[in-house]
């Protein structure tokens, strides 16, 4: 089945341009977007990039507040392909280890999860202590897909944007979509 719908949450971890790139990408890929953002993401955004909240809301198709517990990514029987959490904080992750959310991103995400539907975590934290790998195990055990955004260097990326896509597109693959960015490791002689 093809994908036709994911959820976009942006949190307020270093690495904005992710979630930005990502929306893009899914765009020109005619996937329907739902972005839904922490406060926290829409200060990153301002001191990450050049772009504002309202830019993303010419790329998403639909931007929902984290206020609004009501909206449409809030119920299991909406239904999506996923969710891809780009960047990813630390307390986001945490909150949906536990299951105990308090927003509609980190309410989205425990939906994904419990409709048993792929949900990737673009972590940003580094270094990680013992709670952080613990909280990762955690929330890898519910299904979620703890997914660092380290690049892959045998790529040979000539800028960041490279390293970017490439990232993106090994994210998109998880959902069996297809990127032109996406380099494959080949055999090597």
């Amino acid at each position: 089945m093809r994908v036709k719908r994911l959820i976009v949450g942006m949190t307020g971890a270093s690495g904005a341009i992710y979630g930005v790139r990502l929306l893009e990408i899914l765009k020109s890929l005619k996937i329907e977007t739902h972005l839904v953002m922490s406060p926290s993401a829409e200060i990153t955004l301002g001191l990450e990039t050049t772009y504002k909240v309202a830019d993303l809301g010419k790329i998403a198709d639909v931007v929902h507040s984290v206020k609004n517990i009501a909206a449409s990514i809030s119920s299991g029987s909406f239904e999506t392909g996923g969710m891809i959490v780009a960047p990813c904080s630390i307390k986001s992750m945490s909150e949906i280890a536990t299951g105990v959310t308090s927003n509609l991103l980190t309410r989205a995400a425990d939906v994904t999860l419990k409709q048993r539907r792929t949900l990737v975590l673009l972590v940003r934290e580094t270094p990680l202590h013992t709670g952080h790998l613990e909280t990762m195990a955690k929330v890898s055990s519910y299904g979620a897909i703890v997914f660092p955004p380290v690049p892959a260097f045998y790529t040979h990326p000539e800028n960041i944007s490279e390293m970017i896509n490439q990232t993106l597109a090994r994210v998109l693959d998880l959902y069996h979509l297809e990127t032109p960015a996406l380099k494959r490791w080949q055999d090597k002689k």
